[in-house]
């Protein structure tokens, strides 16, 4: 097999395998929040009303995210279940697993287009959308769920090239869609005046741009495990839906779909509880510019925890558990110094990363306030939930799906909780702040807790891999 195709993750020195490989995975992520960004911010400049024009696509975003929740749940379960039959060596079984996983998923998107086609202005109403900014707020929803075929396969491809190892290719090809999408986000909105719809159809035709160079990736590493199996064209018959590896898809994504789909459900409470906050609109323009902020670093952390979801597999699966236990500190480390970055950047220039993506003659005194105060209190707790993704990641790797959800629905349930705990005892906006900081640090506590528990039941010497558990 050529040595770019793939990359085995067992062997080599472990800070170098893992800041190269974790690198791209962080890059790929923050271009992609950060071409979501310039939506926000070719929008909130150049849109003919930049505040409301926020207010539709945060608000379309939160029932988006609800939609993306299932395509990240197919990448993290096709990686994770790749990865482990690709440390096992059973090539056959890799590709057998992208097959059954095209097959699945393409049928779970179709679904999820019908729905979203079919309850996209229920979902609005139920978020409590309206006035003058519900029109483009269905509109851009609507665009969006078009997209979902292309948004799907590139999830699936890039979980796939990531599970073997090539997490570059995914970061190149992300890096020429995002400056389309840039270049398509200024002629749509700026040049033709289509404002809100226009940033949709950019990032639409962006995602299949990024589809079609995922799936021209994905099955040249497919010919090349092909011809690594050593076995003669025709001797071994290759299953497009393997009964056994949809049950592997299905126990590894389920969790990471509910994870997802959760977190995005807890976000679509919290949004109508902000929307409540007053009659302007200005709690939700400033929630919504600071959360694009925030989620544009976490996003960021979690695509490197599920690089290395894929590296514990890979080890797993070859026995080599000293490997998964070095490695979780070093990513610790890792996780840290990217924290410390963000950190400073989000403490310092609260309100110049407001500014980017609202319209001085839009942007009102209370919306930045409510801006900076939430940049500045979440962000201070970012290095938390990094031991958080990194504890999950590795749970995920290992097959502790039960940990890594129980961890995950503690934070997103007690968060939302507090949401609207704190806004009813009166602490208004400052309640949606600290219930984020809070849930995400008993989160934290748990996951850490289920991941220890997990690290000490370690065999001291390679043993085969057991089946999913605690």
């Amino acid at each position: 097999m050529k040595k770019s195709a793939t990359v085995n993750l067992t062997s080599g020195n472990l800070w170098k395998v893992l800041l190269l490989y974790s690198l791209p995975l962080f890059g790929s992520a923050f271009v992609q929040q950060l071409y979501s960004l310039v939506d926000l911010l070719v929008v909130g400049n150049f849109a003919k009303d930049g505040a409301l024009a926020v207010d539709a696509i945060g608000n379309a975003t939160v029932v988006i995210n609800v939609f993306l929740a299932f395509a990240f749940g197919a990448n993290g379960g096709c990686s994770v279940v790749v990865a482990r039959h690709f440390g096992e060596n059973d090539f056959k079984r890799v590709r057998e697993t992208v097959y059954t996983s095209l097959v699945s998923y393409s049928a779970l998107c179709a679904i999820i287009m019908v729905l979203g086609f079919s309850l996209g202005s229920v979902f609005l109403g139920a978020l409590d959308v309206h006035g003058a900014y519900y029109t483009d707020c269905l509109n851009y929803l609507y665009i969006f769920v078009g997209s979902l075929p292309f948004v799907f396969v590139y999830n699936l491809g890039c979980g796939v090239c990531s599970a073997l190892g090539d997490s570059k290719s995914p970061f190149i090809f992300l890096v020429v869609s995002s400056v389309l999408n840039i270049g398509l986000d200024f002629a749509f909105v700026c040049g033709l005046h289509m404002d809100v719809a226009g940033a949709a159809w950019a990032t639409f035709i962006s995602q299949a741009i990024s589809c079609v160079l995922t799936v021209i990736v994905l099955f040249g590493k497919l010919r090349a495990i092909k011809s690594a199996d050593g076995v003669a064209e025709g001797q071994t018959k290759i299953k497009i839906f393997d009964k056994r590896i949809f049950k592997e898809l299905v126990i590894t994504s389920v969790p990471i779909i509910l994870q997802q789909s959760f977190v995005s459900v807890g976000n679509f409470f919290v949004n109508r509880c902000i929307n409540g906050l007053d009659e302007t609109g200005d709690a939700i323009t400033g929630f919504t510019t600071a959360f694009k902020v925030i989620i544009m670093g976490t996003m960021s952390m979690v695509a490197m925890t599920n690089g290395f979801s894929n590296f514990a597999s890979q080890n797993r699966a070859a026995g080599e558990y000293g490997r998964i236990k070095k490695g979780y500190w070093i990513m610790c480390v890792y996780m840290f110094a990217i924290c410390a970055v963000f950190l400073v950047i989000f403490v310092t220039c609260p309100e110049f990363l407001t500014r980017l993506f609202i319209q001085k003659d839009h942007l009102t005194d209370a919306a930045m306030n409510y801006s900076v105060e939430f940049l500045t209190i979440v962000s201070c707790f970012m290095p938390v939930v990094g031991v958080k993704l990194i504890s999950d990641g590795a749970m995920r790797g290992c097959g502790g799906n039960l940990g890594f959800t129980v961890s995950t629905f503690t934070d997103l349930i007690l968060r939302v909780a507090l949401v609207y705990i704190l806004v009813a005892c009166g602490w208004g906006f400052s309640g949606v702040c600290w219930a984020w900081a809070i849930g995400w640090g008993v989160g934290t506590a748990v996951g850490l807790s289920f991941w220890l528990y997990r690290y000490k039941k370690f065999p001291k010497e390679p043993a085969p891999a057991a089946e999913n558990s605690v």
